[in-house]
């Protein structure tokens, strides 16, 4: 009979499975803890023979009825819709190397568009490895079926995804040019550092006014939109770098024009010297800061 130490030994690979799948840690922990009742539940029984593969099929089928049924709520959601963060202290120039970005927000906010279906064949098949046939039982599928839906989710990735090459050490020297040239109010020097078909994405969740309801594109309008925020809309702004999911991010502080606290995470992507996009975080329910505050 497996024991509930077996079962938190495999939390942390649960736990990330879960990420992948729903964008949210709070949503990933939430899945996991269902997934140890449905174990309390049946390792009195004997049914289970292989342990992580037992769990991560039970939190895959977890994870797929989340998603089907937040579908509805997340496309009646206000405004743009980024995932939970992430938010971590910088560790500094000297543990840059270490920094991973392997869940990037490029990578979950390209997996929402997905249906149900694909997100899951994808991040099973593809990033933990399970085969088609697990894959198969998990959706309620035929292996073929499976095999499709893991297959339209590649392409619409190779699609979707924000171009973004840089490692981490080079993504804190393009966002730290970003801002400054942003503080300096240089519209030029702005537009400079961002790529020309950048992307920019606030997600207020229906909070935060003035974040728009659609995504800005173009280095002339991303520029002129940050500097028209900066200029008009905040006061005493404060700035602290973070890692945001593995990469480089700042953590924003400040006050708006009408006394309103601002708390937001900025993360970028970064190609080739340029930032391809910006991904601002406002939403509160949606950061969780640990140990910054």
């Amino acid at each position: 009979m497996p024991s509930t130490t077996e079962f938190e030994a495999e939390r942390p690979h649960l736990l990330a499975l879960a990420y992948r799948m729903l964008g949210s840690r709070a949503e990933a922990e939430d899945a996991v803890q269902e997934a140890w009742l449905r174990f309390d539940r049946a390792r009195t029984g004997g049914k289970i023979h292989d342990l992580r593969g037992w769990l991560t099929t039970v939190t895959g089928r977890i994870c797929l009825d989340v998603l089907k049924s937040a579908r509805v709520s997340r496309e009646a959601y206000p405004g743009q819709w980024l995932p939970a963060y992430t938010v971590d202290p910088d560790p500094g120039p000297a543990a840059h190397a270490e920094m991973s970005d392997q869940v990037g927000l490029a990578l979950l906010i390209v997996l929402e568009r997905l249906s149900p279906e694909q997100r899951v064949a994808l991040v099973l098949h593809d990033a933990f490895g399970l085969p088609f046939e697990d894959v198969a039982t998990v959706l309620g599928t035929t292996e073929s079926a499976a095999r499709q839906h893991a297959s339209r989710g590649r392409r619409a990735i190779n699609e979707g995804t924000v171009r973004h090459s840089a490692g981490p050490a080079e993504q804190r020297e393009v966002l730290n040019a970003f801002l400054a040239a942003a503080s300096s109010g240089d519209l030029q020097a702005l537009a400079a550092v961002l790529a020309p078909d950048v992307v920019a994405i606030g997600d207020g969740g229906g909070l935060v006014p003035g974040v728009g309801t659609r995504p800005v594109v173009g280095a002339d309008r991303v520029a002129r939109f940050y500097l028209g925020i900066l200029g008009n809309r905040l006061s005493a702004v404060t700035v602290e770098p973070v890692v945001v999911n593995g990469a480089a991010g700042v953590l924003v502080r400040g006050t708006f024009a009408d006394g309103r606290p601002l708390l937001s995470v900025l993360a970028v992507t970064v190609d080739e010297g340029r930032i391809t996009g910006l991904f601002n975080q406002l939403n509160p329910g949606k950061l969780s800061l640990g140990d910054l505050g």
